[in-house]
């Protein structure tokens, strides 16, 4: 099929890598346009920039597809299908309804559940014990379109948002191929009314630990934010990410430290695995503790 792939982050990446390696003509690939990162403030390429243009893909970043200009350009690139995983813009209507057969959507979650902007942080955060992607018929609702194939998986009781992106990410690109190979075999089905949530971005103001809370909804908050923005304490006036922890056996005053890096939470404990101090790169708690001392209480 003759697609345009529309993706910015790390999770788009590995889709268009299989869109490729399935042989489909890849017209056009859209991205966000380069941010200022670093120390410099350079703009910086999305990782879906960088890919296409070393896959010799010709790319467009356009800060809005609103205009008409904008929109008469789509048109022309005269593809079957549009392939959409993470791009960042809201899609026109006039968009939606340019290539022939509209535009699919790789969604990480088991729609009509966690619609919207970080459905893997949430959930976990929730508790989910499973969750999956979906592939969707674009609409002009926030992802309200019908799905065409959705695959579930389980939420390991360990595993971080990082670990589980990238499990979903490489789970949708084996879905979408599966679906542009054999198109007729996959009728939409109308997203049901009951079981509807909504993903909120996520807000920095949520990330600050609370170990009144159970160890139960600590770990999530540490896994679910890991690795970014990452869920934090202070520590003897520091501010540490808690980038990995399980839940364990324990009691006392919530905040305490028990022993190494376990804290005792309003009902039960958490071992921390992995943190990173301020300005150092993630490491394992072992190796945090050589120059970070506890103290008997962390806030």
């Amino acid at each position: 099929m003759r697609i345009i792939f529309m993706g910015t982050p790390d999770f788009s990446v590995p889709v268009l890598d299989a869109l490729v390696d399935a042989g489909h003509e890849v017209a056009a690939v859209y991205c966000q346009p380069p941010r200022p990162a670093g120390r410099g403030k350079k703009d910086r390429p999305s990782p879906v920039q960088l890919r296409a243009e070393a896959l010799g893909l010709h790319v467009r970043y356009p800060v809005s597809l609103k205009g008409a200009a904008e929109q008469a350009a789509f048109l022309t690139l005269d593809a079957d299908i549009a392939v959409v995983v993470a791009y960042g813009l809201i899609l026109p209507q006039a968009i939606l309804d340019a290539p022939k057969a509209g535009c699919l959507n790789i969604h990480a979650s088991l729609l009509p559940r966690w619609r919207g902007a970080a459905p893997i942080h949430r959930a976990i955060m929730a508790g989910d014990a499973e969750t999956g992607v979906c592939i969707m018929q674009m609409e002009a609702g926030l992802d309200t379109g019908p799905v065409l194939l959705r695959e579930a998986t389980a939420i390991g009781a360990e595993e971080t948002t990082g670990q589980l992106h990238d499990r979903l990410s490489r789970m949708g690109a084996d879905l979408i191929v599966k679906v542009l190979s054999h198109p007729s075999l996959y009728a939409p089905v109308p997203q049901p009314d009951q079981g509807v949530t909504y993903a909120a971005k996520i807000d920095k103001s949520e990330a600050r630990i609370d170990w009144s809370k159970s160890a139960e909804d600590v770990s999530r908050l540490i896994r679910g934010l890991s690795p970014f923005p990452g869920a934090w304490c202070d520590v003897a006036g520091e501010r540490v990410k808690l980038l990995s922890a399980r839940i364990v056996d324990g009691a006392g005053p919530p905040g305490r430290v028990m022993s190494g890096f376990t804290i005792a939470c309003g009902r039960g404990a958490v071992e921390v695995t992995q943190a990173q101090r301020a300005g150092k790169k993630a490491m394992s708690a072992d190796e945090v503790l050589k120059g970070l001392a506890l103290g008997a209480v962390i806030d």
